[in-house]
This record gives structure tokens, sequence and C-alpha cells, in this order.
């Protein structure tokens, strides 16, 4: 099993200067390529502080002048607020800068908030069926003379240029979670990113079935790479990891308000939760975090990375965005990559 990076600018509040939170960011990206990770990932997200990336292909360009070693990955692009040739073009021209080390990942995207105002009157199911209509247009762009008449776009003859230096293409990622998510993933011959979120084991064994499910429906096609994203926080001591547990989970209670649409937003941030509010959300908990994520001293940490592995992942994503400080960040990470990834090498 391969380890990677998922990584975003992220501002909790307004005294955080955005250089400085850039700056940081790139820190912990030089630390995972330096110390043998495979890939560092990050996202596509508007008009929230909560999660700064409004192009992730400006990120990994720059990352791929400051990184020697890893893959660099949209981890995702928003399939419903891109055009296919331009996504077809901007992706292969970050992959030529690159010099082939572009993964693209693409998602439906998940933040009503960000429907609104990129696109508004979408839903996630008109948001989902353009992400389907969306990848076979770009690898039809790439091989190049592709018309489309779809639902969502039509467009005469074109090729996309530039073409990708990965020869057919670079290799694709969809966010899936359902199982027809999982079945069109599979069939289109793209790799699959799940996440359980806040969820436990259980949910990993779940999404591990339905990507096996989808695969035994496409025997014809071989079996393409799966990654388990997971909210990580490798720990010095059992308080510490307590600590981790109650950072994570007012995290998570903001991540909630996010996705829920209805709380006060001003200058990109969203209106302060009260003690009392995170108190009484209904199954966010600091106990929930500490028994879910993977949150623990090295030892835990590799025995459950243990089973993931075995369960057949072929990739853990440590999800480092958590509302902590740089130097927790830091910490849990070399951590993570000194005393938990030499035991999987």
């Amino acid at each position: 099993m391969k380890f990677s990076l998922f990584v975003h600018m992220e501002r909790v509040n307004a005294d955080e200067p955005q250089q400085r939170l850039y700056d940081e960011m790139l820190e912990l990206c030089q630390i995972a390529d330096e110390n043998g990770m495979h890939a560092i990932w990050t996202g596509e997200h508007h008009g929230m502080d909560f999660t700064i990336a409004p192009n992730p292909f400006l990120n990994l360009v720059d990352l791929a002048r400051r990184t020697k070693n890893v893959r660099l990955g949209t981890g995702n692009v928003v399939a419903p607020f891109w055009h296919p040739i331009r996504l077809a073009g901007e992706a292969a021209m970050a992959d030529l800068i690159m010099q082939g080390r572009l993964d693209l990942g693409i998602a439906r995207g998940a933040y009503t908030f960000e429907y609104d105002r990129m696109s508004p009157g979408l839903d996630a199911w008109t948001a989902g069926q353009k992400m389907r209509e969306l990848i076979p247009a770009i690898k039809g762009l790439w091989a190049g003379d592709y018309e489309h008449n779809g639902e969502h776009w039509q467009f005469p003859k074109t090729t996309s240029a530039p073409k990708p230096s990965q020869q057919p293409f670079p290799p694709i990622w969809v966010a899936a979670r359902d199982p027809n998510s999982h079945d069109f993933a599979v069939a289109n011959g793209c790799n699959v990113q799940v996440t359980p979120l806040h969820m436990g084991d259980e949910e990993v064994v779940s999404l591990m079935e339905r990507f096996n499910t989808a695969c035994a429906a496409h025997p014809e096609i071989p079996r393409p790479k799966i990654m388990v994203l997971r909210h990580t926080y490798v720990a010095d001591s059992e308080a510490d990891a307590d600590l981790g547990a109650e950072e994570l989970n007012l995290f998570y209670n903001y991540f909630g308000a996010w996705f829920l649409n209805k709380r006060p937003i001003s200058q990109g941030l969203i209106a302060t939760l009260t003690p009392e509010e995170v108190a009484a959300h209904p199954f966010y908990s600091p106990a929930a975090m500490r028994k879910n994520n993977i949150v623990g001293q090295a030892p835990e940490v590799i025995a459950r990375l243990q089973s993931y592995q075995d369960m057949g992942y072929d990739e853990f994503s440590f999800w480092i965005d958590s509302g902590m400080s740089f130097a927790r960040k830091k910490a849990s990470l070399l951590r993570f990559v000194q005393d938990v990834m030499p035991a999987f090498a």
C-alpha cells in the first residue's frame, strides 16, 4: 500500500495571513516528497476560507517545481464547474509542465454553498450526471478530433491543445460512494477514491465491497486502483491523541456547518460555533473521532493501516486538514513518515 498526503490551505480565523498559510502548506508537501510519500493531492473549492483551492492545477504546477518524487493529483476538480475542452486542455498543460506527474481526480462536488455560487440551481444529481458526461469527453478530446453532442455540452470536432505528456492520458480517479459511482468508475477504466469521513471501519469495509462488486461486474476491465482518504493524527502520547480527537471534532463540526449551508458566512469565514453547539452535535464527538478516524500513537496507526492493506486498498491518503496549528500538523506528519511508513516498506 502506498501513502499520500491530502492537503489544502486552511484558514480558520481572519487573523491568519494567507501567504503564511501557503508557505506552511508547501513545507508539509516538501516533507511528504522528501520522506517517501507516493503522491500529494489537493482539491478545488470556491469562496471558502475553510478550504482555499480555487484551481488545484496552479498549486500542483508550483509543487512540481519544488518537489522531485511525488505524483501530483487533483483531489478533486469539481466536474460541473468545468467545460470539457477547458478541463482537457488545462489538465494536459499541467501534465506537460509537471513532466508527466499528474493524476486527475474528478468529483461531482459536495457543497451546496459552491453550487449556489458557481452554477445556480445545480443539484447533486445533475452534478453527478455532468461528471459522467465529462470523463468520456475529456478522453475523447485527448485522443483528438472528437465531436460531442451530450445532454450538458455540445461542441464540434475538437482536439485538446495541448495533449498530455502521459499517454494515452494521465490516470483518472473518480470520487465514489454509492454503488452506481463505483460501477461508473470501473466501467470507464478509472481509479477510485473513497472516504468514510467520520464513520468507522465498517464503512471502510463497505466501500471496498462496493468497489469489488463493480470490478466483478466488469471482468473485461483491468482492475483499477482504489485509494482511501482519512483524517489522520499520529500522536506522541495518549493525552496527545485525545487532544487530536478534540481538534478533529471541532473540524468536523465546521465541516458539517459548511455542508448544511445554513450558517452566516462573512469574508469567507463561517460564523463561529459556540462550545454548546459543538457539544450538542448529534453524532460528532471527540470519542467518535478517536475511535473512527486514524488517531493514536504509531503502533495503533500501523495496525489500523495494516487492516486497510489487508482489505486490498492500494493507497492510503493522510488527510491533514484539521483545524490544528501548523506545528501540530507538521509533528504528526513527521511521526507518520518516520514511525509509521517504515512498517510498510
